[in-house]
């Protein structure tokens, strides 16, 4: 994979002739050399502590996994970055991953694989979820520490020697999928030629996941932004029948339903959050439906608020009066206080239910680790 990327200005016309265009390159750093030295940093980690490339001297072997949060490349080896700080921890082996994303550059339908994003705030979640047994460093405020080691993709590991002298860079192994047994264990295979004083076999490898996120994409959230505003809104009317069909759920999509009213609070207040999960998750089998529980016709006032959201999902307005009739069409087992929301399976079954306002983060991560969808290809 290229260190550069490369944009094409193409032919522009012009009345007198026209101007070719070039190829012009930006340069996001070259990606080290093997026997190159390990560049110096000063980066804050999720446990609040400053780390520097001095504080792993007494170590024998030194270890850079650039990765992040939301690539599912590098969710799938999360587990197999922890079993290796685990393995050589103890024989010698300091071990850092560091995420360089820019969390401003990074697109809600980027997101469709995490409950996450690459805010140094997610960052300390996820360290605390998966119970990380290394430091977990922060890099996108300058990204310049990506700059100076060069990494391609999440995730991408240097394995340094106790000179700091680069000996392997490239891939962990060869299988995505934390399921699967890998033919070549490349990184373990480098770090157990270094213990026993031997050239590391393979010094180096392609790697495989998502391109860094660097701070000059930031535009591309603002045109993924105005792309919504394009998105046409609307809310149909919808009867008892209608609400029982959706719940049975005949499609082959997980979907989130959530009954809320233009006059409650506190559904307004967490709509956003939907809107959210709908922007991050809508490219995979998934499908936010809203109901409004306002009457009939209140219509031209639910159309009104679901536009000013964006709301492109499908919106429903109940058709009807009684408010019983919807409890009972929606799930037996609510008590009638909005807002209400529930996560179906295809085939009917509700495998997430909440009266009140949901907690975000809880409610993507029911969604994402739902068998139907998953956080990794």
């Amino acid at each position: 994979m290229s260190q550069k990327r490369f944009y094409f200005f193409g032919i522009l016309l012009i009345t007198s002739g026209f101007f070719a265009g070039a190829c012009l390159a930006q340069d996001y750093g070259k990606t080290l050399e093997i026997g190159a030295s390990a560049p110096d940093f000063s980066l804050p980690g999720v446990d609040g502590k400053t780390y520097t490339l001095k504080d792993f001297s007494k170590s024998p072997l030194f270890a850079v996994v650039f990765s992040c949060n939301h690539c599912p490349t590098a969710q799938a080896y999360e587990e197999r970055m922890r079993q290796l700080a685990a393995d050589y921890g103890a024989k010698g082996l300091a071990l850092i991953a560091i995420s360089s994303n820019d969390p401003l550059a990074v697109r809600l339908d980027e997101l469709g694989y995490t409950d996450l994003g690459d805010t140094f705030e997610d960052m300390q979640l996820r360290a605390k979820e998966m119970d990380y047994n290394f430091p977990y460093l922060y890099d996108g405020e300058t990204q310049a520490v990506a700059k100076a080691y060069g990494p391609v993709a999440t995730p991408h590991i240097f394995i340094f020697d106790s000179q700091r002298k680069l000996r392997y860079q490239g891939r962990i192994d060869d299988v995505e999928k934390p399921t699967a047994t890998p033919k070549n264990t490349d990184a373990r295979n480098a770090i157990e030629a270094l213990l026993a004083k031997q050239p590391v076999p393979v010094p180096a490898t392609k790697t495989f996941g998502c391109s860094l996120k660097w701070a000059d994409k930031r535009h591309s959230v603002d045109d993924e932004k105005k792309g919504w505003a394009k998105e046409p809104v609307a809310v149909e009317l919808i009867d008892e029948a209608g609400i029982r069909k959706l719940i049975k759920n005949d499609s082959d999509k997980l979907r989130l339903i959530n009954v809320w009213a233009t006059w409650c609070g506190p559904c307004v207040t967490e709509f956003p959050d939907f809107m959210t999960m709908h922007h991050m998750y809508r490219n995979r089998d998934f499908e936010f439906v809203s109901i409004s529980a306002d009457s009939p016709d209140k219509r031209d006032k639910v159309l009104k608020f679901l536009t000013g959201k964006l709301a492109s999902n499908p919106n429903y307005l109940i058709n009807f009066e009684d408010k019983y009739k919807l409890i009972e069409a929606i799930d037996p087992n609510w008590q009638g206080a909005l807002p209400y929301t529930i996560l179906v399976e295809p085939g009917g079954k509700i495998v997430y239910a909440k009266q009140g306002p949901i907690d975000p983060y809880q409610m993507r991560k029911a969604i994402v680790e739902n068998r139907y969808m998953g956080r990794y290809y």
